[in-house]
């Protein structure tokens, strides 16, 4: 599921109201709404998250792990590691970034590419809403290397007396098309996937919601947009 929020200093601000870990469990149903052309099979997608600010600035991660193979075992894991450093009193920060994964398709292995960002991050806080956004450049290790930038955009704000809470990330970035040395497309595309969260809070542990997943040019079958949406339930440690 991949990307979530809370990577910047401005959460300390709301640190009151944040958990620095949670443990989240979704059910995908992506075959029953897109058929083979999506995925063999719905699945559920374990999620682990974890925030954690200092005296120097933050550091965000997740991993995900697919129970997409037969009889409900583990077919993909794919993790992102994030750290902002401040800068002396500057609102801005520096950003440096990982992501990564593995997985399986049918009887072969495969790799996630790598991808290494570094840029500069910035986050306000505008009335309930905390608000955070980083610019970088992306280094995607392809098999043919591809040299892109990535804009992302996360939120968090609690509502109705913390008990409803909205969240989620933006990413736009830019890739290869062809992504190997053999013959393909040229150029570049514009890869784009947002995850609106949305989460009503049983009790300070455990919450309810949905993921929706939003992507174009990001899945393997590219012909149009896709809209994912899961159910899904959350332990805040």
């Amino acid at each position: 599921m991949v990307k979530k929020v809370l990577f910047s200093l401005a959460f300390l601000l709301l640190s009151f109201s944040v958990y620095s870990q949670n443990l989240q469990l979704h059910f995908d149903p992506r075959h029953a709404l897109h058929g083979d052309k999506m995925s063999g099979k719905n699945y559920f997608t374990a999620t682990f998250e974890m925030f954690k600010p200092d005296k120097w600035g933050s550091t965000f991660m997740f991993v995900d792990l697919d129970f997409n193979q037969s009889r409900g075992n583990i077919g993909t894991a794919y993790m992102e590691i994030a750290r902002d450093i401040k800068l002396g009193k500057s609102p801005v920060q520096a950003h440096v970034e990982f992501n990564g994964g593995i997985g399986k398709a049918e009887n072969a292995g495969f790799s996630i590419a790598n991808a290494y960002m570094a840029g500069a991050s910035y986050s306000a806080m505008i009335n309930k809403a905390v608000l955070g956004t980083y610019l970088a450049y992306k280094y995607n290790a392809f098999e043919k290397v591809s040299n892109d930038i990535q804009w992302t955009v996360t939120w968090g704000m609690d509502l109705f007396n913390n008990k409803l809470r909205a969240c989620g990330f933006m990413d736009i970035w830019t890739q290869n098309k062809n992504k190997s040395h053999g013959p393909g497309e040229s150029g570049k595309e514009i890869v784009f996937l947002t995850e609106p969260q949305f989460w009503y809070n049983v009790s300070p542990n455990l919450a309810l919601g949905s993921e929706i997943e939003i992507s174009n040019n990001f899945l393997t079958n590219r012909d149009k947009a896709y809209i994912n949406p899961t159910i899904a339930a959350k332990w805040n440690f």
